[in-house]
C-alpha cells in the first residue's frame, strides 16, 4: 500500500490508486499520512489560474490583462506550495464537485457568479474519495473524466467556465459494501488489496503507535520528523529525476508480452505499467527501468482487469462472424431457367393431338367487311 502511494504521488501519469480491504485496516489513515510527504509544486497566483505554459502555448492571448503585464515586466504569476490533501465528502453534490452558482451571492447581490468546485480546488492536489463505492455514479463519471482529461467545462445558462484539474485521485472501499462497475475501477491505476497484519509483533506494534498518538500527538509527531523529513526529500528528488526517466526495449517488450498473455484488452494496462515501473525507478535513483521494476509493479497495476463476461461474449461473436464470413465468401451459383416449350409440341409428347385451331380468316371472310375486287 505505501509503495503504491508513493508511486502514484511521484507520477501522476499513473493514473491513481485504489485500496480494497476490510474496515479498519488503515486505508484512510495512510493516505492522510501523506499529507508531509506531498512535493511542492508551481501554484497560480491568478483567480482565473494563468499559468507561464499558457504564454507558451497560446502566447499572451492565453492569459488575462494583469498576468499578461506581470510577464511583461518579469514578475511571476506562480508561487510553490506543497501538494494538499482534499477530501471528498460522501455526501456531495453534482454542484458541490463541478462548481456551480454562487447562491449567497445571486441572493445578496443579485450577481451571477460561477464557484469552483471540489475538482478545481483539487488541481495539482490529492484527491482522496473514502468509499468510493457508495459514491453515486454521475458523480464519480465527473471526477473520472475530469482527472483523465487534466481538465472540465462547468456550463450554467450562457455562462461557462473552464478549470483544471490535474489532480492525483485515491479512492478507498470496503467490498462488503459492495463493488465498483468494470468501467470505473478500470480508470484506477493501481489496485491494492489491503489486509490486516497477522503477526502478533506487528500488530502490537501498530496498537502501541496508535495509544502514543492519541495521548501524545505533538511528541508523537516530534519523534519521527527526521525520518518524515528524510521521506519528503527523497520523493522530491524523485518527483525532479521522473522526467529524465526512460524504458529499455527489453522491458518495453516484456510488459507487452505479459499483458498479451494475460488476455487483457484495456489499453490502461500498459499505460500504468510503464507509468508505476517509470516512478519506481526515479524513487530508486536511476534513469533506466528494469525488469526487476516492473515485476515489482505488475500485480498492482495488472490485477483485475480480465473480464469472464467480456471474454465471453467477444467469443460468441467470433462465431457469429465466422458464420456470416463463410455465407458471405460462399460463391453465388446462378440456376438456368428451362425453355418453355411450344403448346403443341407439349401436347404431343404427352400422346394428345393438338387441338384444331380456326382458320385464319381473309379480310373478305371479316364479318360486316366490304367486298374488296380481286385483282386478275
Amino acid at each position: 500500500m505505501k509503495i503504491a502511494l508513493l508511486l502514484a504521488v511521484i507520477n501522476r501519469a499513473v493514473g491513481g490508486v485504489l485500496l480494497v480491504g476490510a474496515r479498519g485496516t488503515a486505508k484512510t489513515t495512510a493516505v492522510r499520512g501523506l499529507v508531509d510527504l506531498l512535493p511542492t509544486v508551481e501554484r497560480s497566483t491568478c483567480e482565473y489560474g494563468c499559468e507561464p505554459a499558457d504564454v507558451a502555448r497560446y502566447g499572451f492571448d492565453g492569459v488575462c490583462k494583469n498576468c499578461a503585464t506581470k510577464l511583461g515586466m518579469g514578475d511571476p504569476i506562480t508561487v510553490a506550495e506543497p501538494m494538499k490533501l482534499v477530501e471528498l465528502p460522501l455526501n456531495a453534490r453534482l454542484e458541490d464537485v463541478v462548481g456551480g452558482i454562487n447562491e449567497r451571492v445571486a441572493l445578496e447581490q443579485e450577481k451571477v457568479l460561477l464557484e469552483r468546485g471540489i475538482l478545481a480546488r483539487a488541481d495539482q492536489n490529492l484527491l482522496y474519495i473514502d468509499e468510493v463505492n457508495l459514491l453515486d455514479n454521475m458523480l464519480i463519471d465527473a471526477i473520472l473524466d475530469a482527472a483523465a482529461q487534466g481538465q472540465y467545462t462547468v456550463r450554467r445558462g450562457p455562462m461557462s467556465a473552464t478549470y483544471r484539474s490535474r489532480f492525483t485521485l485515491v479512492g478507498s472501499m470496503n467490498p462488503e459494501e459492495g463493488l465498483l462497475r468494470p468501467q470505473i475501477q478500470d480508470r484506477f491505476g493501481l489496485r491494492v488489496l489491503v489486509r490486516g497484519m497477522t503477526g502478533q509483533k506487528a500488530r502490537m506494534e501498530i496498537y502501541n503507535r496508535a495509544v502514543s498518538y492519541k495521548n501524545k500527538p505533538f511528541k508523537f509527531v516530534r519523534d519521527w520528523r527526521a525520518e518524515t523529513e528524510s521521506a519528503a526529500v527523497e520523493v522530491a528528488e524523485a518527483c525532479k529525476r521522473l522526467p529524465n526517466v526512460r524504458l529499455t526495449r527489453q522491458v518495453e517488450t516484456a510488459g507487452l508480452r505479459w499483458i498479451q498473455q494475460l488476455k487483457i484488452d484495456s489499453h490502461r494496462a500498459e499505460m500504468t505499467l510503464f507509468e508505476a515501473g517509470r516512478a519506481l525507478a526515479a524513487a530508486d535513483g536511476r534513469l533506466s527501468v528494469t525488469l526487476d521494476d516492473l515485476r515489482t509493479v505488475a500485480p498492482l497495476a495488472l490485477r483485475q482487469r480480465q473480464t469472464e463476461i467480456a471474454s465471453e461474449f467477444f467469443k460468441l461473436q467470433e462465431k457469429e462472424d465466422k458464420k456470416i464470413r463463410q455465407i458471405v465468401d460462399a460463391p453465388i451459383t446462378t440456376r438456368r431457367r428451362r425453355k418453355k416449350s411450344t403448346r403443341g409440341s407439349s401436347d404431343a409428347t404427352n400422346g394428345q393431338s393438338p387441338p384444331d385451331t380456326p382458320p385464319t380468316k381473309a379480310p373478305n371472310d371479316i364479318e360486316g367487311a366490304p367486298d374488296i375486287p380481286q385483282k386478275q
